[in-house]
């Protein structure tokens, strides 16, 4: 049985860790230690950059893009402070997936094609298990592959003109 948002809403509570795409439930098991340890560490760095306070929104939070669609991005960037405090009804700058085992096919497709389609100007996967970064930027035709490094150098962001990282600041150690 396919959900729309508001059913999604009075069925599932707000703690819970599930996503409907295109009316369909998807269950979230907890992230990993590893995975946390990473975002903190994406979330340190971004909150450093000037001009970010209150504009970086680390999950859980409900990003509602359309009637059918609720995610839960890891990273959201937002330029402008939205309408509403309970919940994203605005499209992100920017969103930040940090890449697990159990979301991989998600994160990696179907999720990439919803943001590419709802207009999220730049999109990044971070893939702990091979240590990298990919930014994607959205251009006319699709995302398309602005900025990436494994294991050593720097990404970057098109959307936080002049904010780089070090790859091996998100990764080191573990």
């Amino acid at each position: 049985m396919k959900l729309t948002v508001k059913e999604f809403f009075e069925t599932y509570p707000e703690e819970s860790r599930v996503e409907l795409i295109d009316g369909e439930v998807f269950e979230m098991p907890a992230p990993s230690l590893m995975h946390q340890i990473i975002l903190s560490r994406l979330l340190r760095k971004l909150f450093a950059y000037p001009n970010t306070e209150d504009k970086i929104v680390p999950s859980p939070i409900d990003l509602v893009l359309s009637e059918d669609t609720v995610l839960q991005p890891d990273i959201v960037y937002l330029s402008e402070k939205p309408e509403r405090l309970d919940k994203i009804f605005s499209i992100p700058e920017m969103v930040i997936e940090v890449v697990s085992p159990s979301t991989f096919k998600r994160d990696l497709t179907d999720k990439m094609k919803l943001y590419e389609r709802h207009g999220v100007k730049e999109y990044w996967l971070v893939f702990p298990l091979e240590k990298t970064i990919m930014v994607y930027e959205l251009k006319e035709k699709g995302y398309e592959l602005f900025s990436f490094a494994t294991e050593k150098g720097k990404v970057k962001s098109k959307v936080l003109e002049g904010f780089e990282l070090e790859v091996e600041e998100v990764f080191g150690g573990l």
